[in-house]
This record gives C-alpha cells, structure tokens and sequence, in this order.
C-alpha cells in the first residue's frame, strides 16, 4: 500500500489532482489497515496462532463461543472489501482511479484487486469456512449493494477513467457471488474472472492512456471521444473490445466470466444473487455501448483528441492483452482446466 500511496501522486501535468488522490487514497487506506489490523490481533487473540490452519482448528473446536473470532473477521474484512472496492468501501476508487497516472490506475486496478481477492480466499476459504453461516450474509448484502451501486453509478459519468473506475466497483460484486459459492467451482470460477478481467483491464487503461488532447494531456471526457472510432478505427476496435468483454458478451473472456462465477453461485444456493447479478450486467451493457456508439456513429469535432503514437512496450501490451480477452472467450478450456485444480490454493 505505501508504494500504491506515492505512486498516485506522480502525475507531473495534474499535480493537484493526483496529489489529492494521493492524499484521499492514504488517508482512507490508513484508516481500513486499522480495522484489519485490529482483526488480526482479534483472531491471534482468540486462536492463539497467526496461520490460517490454527484459526481454522479453533474455530471449528470452539464454534459455540466464537463470538471474538466473529468479531475479528468482521474487521479483517473491512481491509479486505477497502482494497478491492467493495461498496461502502469504496469511495476511494473514482478520485484516485481518475487522479492517479493512468498506469498506476491500471496496475491498481489489476494486480491491487487480484491480489486482494487471493487473500479473501484464503482467509474466508482457509481460515474461516466454520463461520460461513455469518460471513456469507454479510458478503451477499455487500454483493448485491456492490453491483447496484456501481452499475447505476456508471451510467451517468461522463468521464472514460471515472466510468471504468465504478465499472471496477460493479465487478467486484460479480466477483464476490462466486467468493459466496463456497465451493471448487467458486474458487475456479473467481481465479478465471480475476484473470480475465486483469488483462481487459490493463489493456483498456493502456488505450485509454493513449487518447491526448491538444495541449499534450489525457482527454478522458466522454465528449472528446466523439468519432474516436472513425479517426482511429485501430484504437475503437481494440477498445470496443475491452468493453463487450466488461459488458459479458460472447466470444470476449467476460462472457466466460460472468457465465462461471454465476453458475457456481447457482451451485452454492445463492440463486437470488445470480438474478441480481444477470440484471445489474444488462443493465451494464448500456454503458459500455454507449461509448462505442460514440466512437462510431458519432460525427467527430474538429478539436477532436490524437492518439500518440506508443511505445514498444505499450504496443505489446495492449496487443497481449486483446488477444488473451479474445481467446478467453473463444478457446477458455484450458484455462478452465487450470483452475479447476484450484482447491491446492485454497487448501
């Protein structure tokens, strides 16, 4: 986190912005490693062992008095939901995705929610699977509110980074019904998605990066990719791609997705949270649409923004990354397979 901290302040041509994010991103990130920090000390109080094997044992030999290793998880969780964006947890997410360097948003927003995710498995799979019956209401309540509160949000931004930031937010949720499954299929349905889900959005901010104005700075309005598309058909496809596969459309990696995580769900009795979950990405897909009928069906100004020519390793990445979101959705078996034997992650 304190790398992540100073790396939001590095904008050289919006030092205020980023400077705020900064400051917001700490100051909120402080304050949710003292919950965690506090949950920690709650569970080695009660178990009297850091590994999550010992919590696990004293759980299940205690489960009648188990209140002070409820009330540990309880605050273990608040660092956890902070990190990967979980409403109420997640104010943080728009400022700092839109103030930071674009790439330091797309690291946060990959490998920062990827990792966060990888401790939530192993600290509710591993360590706390005998409090389930009290942790798994509290995540479909935070799921639910997770994925409503950033679909409907999105939809009214008119900024590309802020808009993709509450689309992080309204994936999280989608993320979390297969953490609620409780089974191999949610472990293998949930590193699938996280996996998926890293190389689109790496490859979006990437692109999105690229997108300059006249004066040499991000043109992240929505305006100002009016024709996008048609000035620069490479830039649009590619783009549109990352979308569809954030919207849940055949033939992308979000397909996929969306597809595993909600039939494991189904599979884990959440049946509920998977309508939630199928209506929140319709919803979804308006937003997402809504930027590629910009991009191509929309006359573009005269002022409109260039795309810089990238570098190498910029061009390599938004490359790798279209073609993973591509065969994912075309050709996911075996990544399936992989994940599948996930349980040696959990276990």
């Amino acid at each position: 986190s304190l790398p992540l901290y100073l790396m939001c302040g590095l904008a050289r041509r919006r030092r205020l912005v980023s400077q705020e994010a900064a400051l917001k991103y700490f100051l909120l990130g402080a304050f949710s490693s003292a919950f965690f920090l506090y949950g920690v000390a709650l569970l080695y109080g009660y178990s009297g062992g850091f590994g999550l094997d010992d919590i696990a044992t004293a759980v299940a030999a205690d489960r009648d008095g188990a209140a002070l290793a409820l009330t540990g998880a309880g605050l273990v969780a608040v660092g956890i939901l902070f990190k990967v964006g979980a409403v109420p947890f997640h104010s943080w997410i728009p400022d700092v995705y839109q103030g930071a360097p674009t790439p330091v948003t797309a690291f946060m927003a990959a490998a920062t929610k990827i990792a966060a995710f990888g401790a939530m498995l192993r600290i509710f799979y591993v360590a706390l699977p005998g409090l389930a019956d009290d942790w798994r209401p509290m995540l479909w309540v935070i799921a639910i509110v997770t994925m409503v509160v950033g679909t409907i949000t999105a939809v009214s931004q008119n900024d590309v980074k802020r808009m993709l930031a509450y689309s992080s937010i309204a994936h999280t949720g989608f993320i979390l019904t297969g953490v609620i499954a409780l089974n191999g299929a949610g472990v293998a349905a949930t590193l699938f998605y996280l996996f998926a889900y890293g190389f689109s959005t790496l490859g979006a901010f990437a692109l999105a990066g690229l997108v300059r104005g006249a004066d040499g700075e991000e043109a992240s309005a929505l305006t100002r990719w009016a024709g996008l598309g048609r000035r620069y058909p490479v830039v649009g496809v590619v783009f549109s791609l990352y979308l569809l596969a954030f919207a849940g459309i055949p033939l992308t990696s979000g397909f996929v997705s969306k597809f595993a995580v909600f039939k494991a769900a189904a599979e884990g009795g959440a049946g509920p949270l998977v309508i939630v979950g199928v209506i929140a990405s319709a919803v979804a897909a308006y937003f997402y649409v809504r930027v590629i009928v910009l991009m191509f069906f929309t006359e573009p100004p005269e002022d409109g923004p260039v795309v810089v020519v990238p570098s190498v390793l910029t061009t390599g990445v938004i490359t790798v990354t279209a073609a993973v979101t591509f065969a994912l959705g075309a050709l996911p078996q075996p990544l399936l397979d992989l994940v599948n034997q996930a349980q040696q992650f959990v276990g």
